[in-house]
């Protein structure tokens, strides 16, 4: 028994596409439609190759094709798919070598003061070193670098825009605290503090760099979310302060990264405020907020302990002028976080020889 074309067609007019509402037929869907007696073979052709309804169209034609000629036709497994070739996406950031976040599970432990001085220890050690704060809500970078009232400019290169980050103490550096009022950041909506961090990255002319580090928001959120899809984090660095409270946090952040639909490696921890150290008395210790805190859980969870960073004066009136501790020679904390930056680089190569690069993070809703 042999079916025609219009009976075939007359039956593939019951499957509706769920996002047109029309039939397959109306939208001009099925292609190379050949009947050999009860054969039926063709494609469906979709507009995008990642159309979320393939499969279960597919079923859909299957059915109203044995409802409508009856289970004697033989089309099971004999529809096939066209889709057009995915665009091909812009590679983001092809010239940085190592992409580090530095996140807290918390605010308040010094995270910025951290990443600041992190990036400028490696800068002190002759890498080519970018930094980018993330914390669209309550950017700090601006303020701990002296550019509080600096404005990066822009160049136009083969139809694009691109943001030319500031340079200062041998780091790049990129900010949406130097577009916006700190007053302004606060009152952004999610989907606006988003797209802004999104452009600083992607049109950012940070050229040929060995570490970027991110200086992240404290805690879980948004932003932490687009960073992972839009870039491909090498690893994370969790500081915390040695206080139980603020330790209780850190495993919520090791478990954001190491979860498994983002499955970002933890490089360490830092100890920040690990204890009071007075100027005038450099061998003496006071520990304010507890005790070796951080290099217990380090232990525990079989995490590295990449340092232990004391309270110290200078570290505090060094932010509020613009001039990092790092930079400053003959600072207590300038070997600290040199060693700091040390500890780090022997971190991420142990991880780059040991693990396959990361990958950008495709995160999904059923």
């Amino acid at each position: 028994m042999g079916y025609s074309k219009e009976q075939v067609f007359e039956a593939l007019k019951r499957v509706i596409h769920p996002e047109s509402r029309k039939n397959i037929v109306d939208l001009d869907m099925v292609r190379d439609l050949t009947i050999n007696d009860n054969e039926i073979r063709f494609a469906l052709e979709f507009q995008r190759p990642n159309d979320p309804f393939i499969q279960s169209m597919k079923k859909s034609c299957v059915s109203a094709i044995e409802s409508k000629l009856g289970e004697d036709v033989k089309i099971r497994g004999n529809i096939g798919t066209m889709v057009p070739e995915p665009v091909p996406q812009e590679e983001i950031l092809p010239g940085v070598k190592n992409i580090i976040a530095v996140a807290s599970g918390k605010g308040g432990v010094g995270k910025s003061t951290i990443a600041v001085n992190l990036a400028v220890g490696l800068a002190n050690a002759g890498y080519s070193v970018g930094l980018l704060d993330t914390d669209v809500y309550g950017p700090s970078v601006p303020k701990m670098f002296g550019l509080e009232d600096a404005r990066p400019s822009g160049k136009t290169e083969e139809g694009k825009e691109w943001i030319i980050p500031l340079e200062k103490f041998g780091i790049k550096l990129l900010s949406v605290g130097f577009f916006v009022k700190p007053e302004d950041a606060l009152v952004w909506r999610g989907p606006m503090a988003t797209s802004a961090l999104k452009q600083l990255i992607s049109q950012g002319d940070w050229g040929e760099l060995d570490y970027m580090v991110l200086d992240l928001p404290p805690g879980t959120g948004d932003v932490h979310l687009t960073i992972v899809q839009e870039v491909p984090v090498t690893g994370a660095i969790i500081v915390s302060t040695p206080q139980e409270i603020a330790l209780a946090d850190v495993i919520k952040g090791i478990s954001m990264f190491t979860g498994e639909k983002i499955n970002v490696p933890v490089l360490g921890l830092v100890e920040n405020m690990s204890w009071f150290t007075p100027e005038e008395l450099p061998d003496n210790r006071y520990y304010l907020f507890g005790k070796e805190g951080c290099k217990q859980l380090a232990e525990k969870l079989g995490i590295e302990l990449l340092g232990q960073i004391p309270i110290v004066q200078g570290i505090c009136d060094s932010g509020d002028q613009g001039v990092p501790v790092a930079t400053k020679k003959d600072s207590l904390l300038r070997g600290a976080f040199d060693d700091l930056a040390k500890k780090v680089v022997q971190a991420v190569d142990k991880r780059n020889s040991e693990l396959e690069p990361t990958r950008k993070v495709n995160i999904t809703h059923k």
